[in-house]
């Protein structure tokens, strides 16, 4: 990751500085600890509850310094796990006793208790240097210069919590991979199975708390939220397995991380702020361009599909007319056109199947198949007319009744499917008494 911010500030021109890298490991290491628990919060559409853990705590942490009157780490971390545990069970609680709606005890419940947090630790801040805007909106551009010693070396105290954090996420990932799989696509089979539901769900939610109390001087109580959803929602769209899924995720945090920063300081704006824009323009991205869920690609899958249509009832409409012509008149494309419906599709369609010599254009300006257009036009006539046959022999439906569905499905009939029909079709013809075209 330092090696990328690297490149790109020497890209920018911009001199690089011991403590950007420091910021960039600070950063790359919070988003990519929250984006390894995210992706199960995504899996088990729990989204709104990370959403709910991250600002329900902040009254853990208030209360923690009201009772201790200390800033330690530990005390802490006690606090906000109690908050964060506190909004899983009073959720779930509401939901299964109250018989309110999920979501609307998750919106309850976050939203009462971060109000209350706001309000202690606003007024805990009168007495002591507590700034509300460091937990709401975090401070990591400073982060470099408050340092522990780690083994004889200064390093930022963010990013040796964020970096203990990022090792117990890595952690409990790999250790208990096969539970959180199975919880997170069946948790009645994991039931069954003699694995826990209740404990591995409570378990993600400690370690959701534990990632948002260590994130907060990094990114604050607000853009962790990004950070836990977003690499996931990301992930989930370029793939189906869950191994990827989480390599994926922290590739897209490590990313938005040094991303994030050079923007950022090349904008001279928030860098947790920024961090969080890169990391929902990545969403984006995959909602629009990933392979198979992304927007466009179902948009050219739909148009392929359209196309390929068009095309078949083209082909099949010079079949038929070649066949009640016996090949002595050829339709124009106007007609062609008019026939199917075509419109700019039709065209489009009418110059891909000339481009690949299944249609001809005449001297005198029709349309002829050629013999490969005839060839390629016989599996979708055949499948009509069995279909038609079918229908009108197998389920007694009028034979006035059957054209329209038998155009819906030709271009959905298989070989084997053809094969099939062809068992329980009798005679050579359809019910119009229109010879049915052999298997290719």
């Amino acid at each position: 990751m330092t090696t990328l911010a690297q490149t790109l500030f020497t890209v920018a021109g911009y001199d690089v500085r011991p403590h950007d890298l420091w910021i960039v490991a600070t950063a790359a290491a919070c988003s990519i600890a929250c984006g390894l628990l995210g992706c199960s919060l995504v899996l088990r559409r729990m989204s709104l509850l990370g959403d709910a853990i991250s600002h329900a705590i902040l009254p853990g942490l208030a209360a923690a310094f009201v009772l201790t009157n200390s800033r330690e780490p530990l005390a802490m971390l006690s606090g906000a796990l109690g908050g964060g545990v506190l909004t899983a069970l009073l959720s779930h609680g509401l939901t299964r006793w109250g018989r309110v709606p999920e979501d609307s005890a998750m919106g309850v419940v976050f939203t009462s208790l971060f109000a209350l947090g706001v309000v202690l630790i606003t007024l805990a801040a009168r007495n002591v240097d507590l700034d509300p805007g460091c937990v709401l909106y975090g401070l990591i551009e400073f982060s470099p210069f408050d340092t522990t010693t780690v083994l004889g070396l200064e390093l930022p105290r963010s990013f040796v919590w964020l970096s203990v954090i990022l090792a117990a996420n890595t952690a409990l990932v790999t250790l208990f991979y096969k539970e959180l799989k199975i919880v997170c696509f069946d948790p009645y089979l994991a039931t069954t199975m003699g694995i826990s539901a209740a404990v591995v769900h409570y378990g993600l939610m400690t370690a959701v708390a534990a990632t948002c109390v260590a994130s907060f001087e990094a990114v604050g109580s607000i853009l962790v939220v990004s950070m836990l959803v977003a690499p996931g929602a990301t992930a989930h769209l370029l793939t189906d397995r869950l191994s990827r899924m989480l390599w994926i995720a922290a590739g897209v945090a490590g990313l938005s991380a040094v991303v994030g920063y050079v923007l950022a300081v090349w904008l001279n704006t928030s860098v947790a702020g920024m961090v969080s824009t890169v990391v929902t323009g990545l969403f984006v991205c995959a909602v629009l361009f990933a392979p198979r869920y992304g927007w466009v690609a179902k948009q050219l899958r739909r148009l392929a599909l359209s196309l390929r249509i068009a095309q078949e009832d083209i082909l099949g409409l010079h079949y038929r007319w070649h066949e009640r012509a016996a090949g002595h008149e050829a339709l124009t494309p106007n007609q062609t056109l008019e026939a199917t419906q075509g419109g700019l599709l039709g065209r489009l369609a009418i110059a891909n199947l000339m481009r690949r010599g299944h249609l001809r254009r005449s001297c005198d300006g029709t349309l002829v198949p050629t013999e490969s257009g005839l060839r390629a036009a016989q599996p979708v006539v055949r499948g009509h007319r069995l279909w038609e046959s079918y229908l009108a022999r197998r389920l007694n439906i009028s034979p006035v009744r059957v054209h329209t569905t038998a155009h819906r499905a030709e271009h959905y009939l298989s070989d084997a499917l053809q094969a099939k029909l062809d068992e329980h079709v009798e005679g050579e013809s359809d019910p119009h008494g229109r010879p049915i075209p052999p298997m290719r």
